[in-house]
């Protein structure tokens, strides 16, 4: 074959490789500078969205805009020409000769343009492109600039990363997304949700038909949630960035999952969050407001508080009446209450007693609140020294929330909320009652004589079978109460559990039962008898976790809720019998996969990174979001159990700390943790923080990333060396290793590297993580030197004994124990 010949086959190639790559092009391609026909469309480049012409459901109507590509349920994010629709298919979507977006019918009438000034000369260098998060965007292709997004002109949609808001300050106006006008009608119907600033930045929706009267307030945003959302803690499955300082927008983004999740406006004006199932095929409704009856803008009119758990729902606050009794009792409540006796300012005689406050709990926070950045103490005193101050609230970021107007709108929620303080005339502030005082004295003195003969029958019984059972029992107790600060209600709400009872769920402890020997004793399956299955921690008496862990186990825990924290059930003491119970974990823990070769390929890299945002949503509410604020001081893969969906949950709080609200940081002697995930200013000085958890955060994302554990090699020196020599690739478990998801992987890394800084201010908070992991910072520092720590760097300041590792051996409990004093949890 000649080389005239060769040349010929080679330019043949060639020419079809370009004849086949335009024809997949002009089926599926994500772009285009022409016109677009009624029958054609753009997919996204990970063909997550279509554009192109679309006829709702129950419609023959064609508009233009972009829907969900694979959900087999017609879901449509965005339209064009939304009050203009073609009757026919005459229609095209076009770049025109001035560079802009048309849709125009088969008159040539321009129904729809984007309507900006491109400075271009034709259209050669502008073109439409969709991209994967859903953002149609007009662009020049001389420098990729943006000329018109319609992520900045939502219809009733609002996907990840979508602005909502106001531009004012740049000159532009509010960014708002509006319900359709039917299921089958795409025009702007009644309802429009926007961002509205004032001193805190707020979620409304509004009624246009009815002088845009609002209809729900999310409640005020404090940098991290908004107040009044019934999902309190749902940022962290998404998350709301308000941009106050600069353009006035708020957008949202989700937790790195494989779940379709969006926020449209139904029609009938309730702002759903609809989550795609795979299993239903369906989408399901994850939020919804407003939900209730008191999610309605001020149901119980001014100086009231609406609770959807009671019946009637509205009341007025402690000092307040109604304003019209028979309407009241009626059901209309929007006449509100009045104060029942005026406020020192307002009276004629100011020599009487000065005003207090009444404290309202979990609140949803009324609406018009002023701001000042007095501390808690400042903010009740300035309130009572301004005369048109009528409330005030403080704390977890808000600053000091100030009310001189009514209160409106304020709601009892059923969890978190905030503590909203009512001033009140002297009169009114609630005094002890006398009369329950007679009564329950009395009632106390015959409980006294009672109990004193049942004591005195107990000790007979006692002194026969040995005194220590009920001392024990009794100190156990006390301690409980004196952690939960003597409020013996609270104790109510954890269960205690028969010996018996616990036996005879699994089987009298039996070895069959058994699912693994941690470091305080053995860990049993159980099922009740009602059929609940449950796992059972039977401490040993030999175990070095004594009386103060397993109360701080049992106080800290009982108190936390979360999707990522595992369940305490209740607790079993009987003689010198010390039992936990938790919720049963049928996946068991995380190392029992990570470092086993052959169980570590059932987790491949999107599971392993599920898993990475679980720990760290549940180590934000233990560090932030939670009403005690809590350092775990034992975080491992150990104790990372795993649900039926492999969703991780923190477990294992003995040696957990709770810190006052104004501390930082804290020194104890007696150094508690497992070798390898403990950081060095605490295992080398007894120093401990939230950076401490850190660390073992940044241990547990490199233990994940490389299948490798770290007590067990050098982790942590291979991967500063190799991040050093660009060689990060080789840390990396060769089960999920994806170049599809290097940039993810090398990012974990990368996160995991900065959590384990040898100083502890260098190590970024467990929010910054998050955002991290979630791409809402892009630019991530550079890690500094690790840590590296080795088993004799342990030397205790007294120079008592060496460290002792629960990973050494499962039989052996993960303190460092040097005994000196130890910081308490409240």
């Amino acid at each position: 074959m000649g080389l005239h010949e060769c040349m010929s086959h080679f330019v043949l190639v060639l020419v079809l490789s370009w004849l086949l790559s335009s024809v997949c092009l002009a089926q599926e391609r994500a772009f285009f500078f022409g016109n677009l026909s009624d029958s054609e469309t753009i997919v996204s480049s990970f063909r997550t969205f279509r554009f192109g012409f679309f006829s709702p459901v129950n419609s023959t109507s064609k508009y233009a805009g972009i829907w969900y590509n694979s959900i087999p349920v017609q879901t449509v994010i965005w339209v064009a020409n939304k009050d203009m629709p073609i009757n026919d298919s005459s229609g095209v979507i076009s770049v025109s000769e001035d560079g802009n977006l048309l849709v125009t019918d088969g008159q040539r009438r321009v129904l729809w343009s984007t309507n900006v000034s491109t400075q271009v000369r034709g259209n050669s260098s502008t073109v439409a492109e969709l991209l994967d998060s859903g953002n149609l965007v007009l662009k020049d292709t001389n420098n990729d600039a943006y000329l018109w997004e319609s992520f900045r002109y939502p219809t009733d949609s609002w996907l990840p990363n979508m602005l909502v808001g106001t531009n004012a300050r740049n000159g532009g106006g509010n960014i708002t997304i509006t319900s359709w006008k039917t299921p089958s009608d795409p025009s702007p119907g009644s309802y429009t949700a926007e961002l509205v600033l004032a001193a805190y930045p707020e979620l409304f929706i509004l009624n246009n038909s009815n002088s845009n009267a609002t209809v729900w307030r999310s409640g005020p945003w404090n940098g991290q949630m908004f107040n009044g959302l019934p999902d309190v803690y749902a940022h962290f499955l998404y998350k709301f960035i308000v941009n106050d300082d600069t353009s006035g927008s708020v957008t949202m983004s989700y937790a790195n999952d494989s779940t379709l999740r969006y926020f449209y406006m139904d029609y009938r004006g309730s702002v759903i969050r609809r989550d795609w199932s795979e299993a239903r095929r369906n989408w399901t409704v994850g939020l919804q407001v407003p939900a209730t009856e008191c999610d309605i803008y001020g149901r119980c009119g001014q100086f009231a508080t609406c609770n959807p758990l009671k019946t009637p729902p509205c009341s007025c606050i402690r000092g307040f009446k109604p304003r019209n009794l028979i309407e009241w009792n009626n059901g209309n409540w929007s006449g509100g209450c009045i104060r029942r006796v005026p406020l020192q300012c307002e009276r004629q005689n100011n020599n009487r007693s000065a005003d207090g406050f009444a404290r309202l709990r979990r609140m949803k926070l009324p609406d018009f609140a002023r701001r000042s950045e007095a501390s808690e103490p400042e903010c009740l005193r300035t309130c009572l020294q301004t005369c048109s101050c009528i409330a005030c609230a403080h704390g977890l970021g808000y600053a000091c929330m100030i009310w001189n107007g009514s209160l409106v709108d304020s709601q009892v929620l059923p969890a978190s909320g905030m503590d909203l303080y009512i001033r009140l005339a002297h009169s009114e502030i609630k005094k002890p009652d006398r009369l329950p005082v007679i009564i329950g004295t009395s009632l106390a003195g015959g409980i006294i004589v009672l109990a004193a003969c049942g004591l005195l029958a107990r000790r007979i019984v006692m002194k026969k079978r040995g005194r220590k059972e009920g001392t024990d029992a009794e100190q156990i107790f006390e301690r409980v109460e004196a952690l939960a600060g003597g409020n013996k209600g609270k104790l109510k709400e954890l269960p205690l559990f028969e010996f018996q009872v616990l036996a005879a769920a699994t089987d009298n402890f039996s070895l069959t039962n058994k699912l693994g020997q941690g470091g305080f004793g053995p860990v049993y399956k159980g099922k009740l008898q009602e059929g609940q299955e449950i796992a059972v921690k039977r401490l040993s008496r030999a175990s070095v976790q004594g009386l103060e862990e397993l109360v701080n186990e049992v106080v800290v825990i009982s108190k936390l809720q979360h999707r990522n924290l595992v369940k305490l059930l209740g607790c079993c003491i009987a003689g010198e019998e010390r039992i936990l119970v938790y919720e049963f974990m049928p996946k068991k823990s995380l190392d029992f996969y990570l470092f086993d070769p052959t169980k570590a390929k059932l987790l491949d890299w999107k599971t392993r990174l599920n898993i990475i945002n679980g720990i760290c949503r549940g180590l934000l509410y233990l560090h932030r979001d939670s009403r005690l604020r809590i350092i775990h001081r034992d975080l491992k893969a150990g104790n990372i159990l795993l649900d039926e969906n492999l969703i991780p949950k923190i477990s294992d709080f003995g040696l957990a700390r709770i810190f006052p609200g104004d501390e930082d940081e804290a020194n104890t002697i007696r150094v508690v943790g497992t070798y390898g995930y403990m950081s060095p200013e605490y295992a080398m000085g007894g120093l401990f923080s939230e950076k401490s958890d850190v660390f073992s955060l940044g241990v547990i994302l490199l233990e994940i990333v490389s299948g490798r554990r770290n007590s067990n090699s050098p982790l942590l020196a291979n991967a500063w060396s190799m991040w050093n020599d660009g060689e990060i690739n080789g840390l990396v478990d060769p089960v999920i290793f994806d170049q599809v998801y290097e940039k993810e992987i090398q990012k974990c890394v990368h996160i995991g590297l900065l959590c384990v800084q040898e100083y502890a201010n260098d190590r970024p908070s467990v929010a910054t993580v998050c955002s991290m992991l979630s791409s809402e910072i892009a630019d991530i520092p550079e890690p500094k030197q690790s840590a590296f720590i080795s088993r004799n760097a342990f030397i205790p300041r007294t120079g008592v004994s060496e460290a002792e590792s629960s990973e050494n051996s499962d039989r052996k409990a993960s303190i460092i124990d040097v005994t000196i004093t130890d910081v308490t949890g409240r």
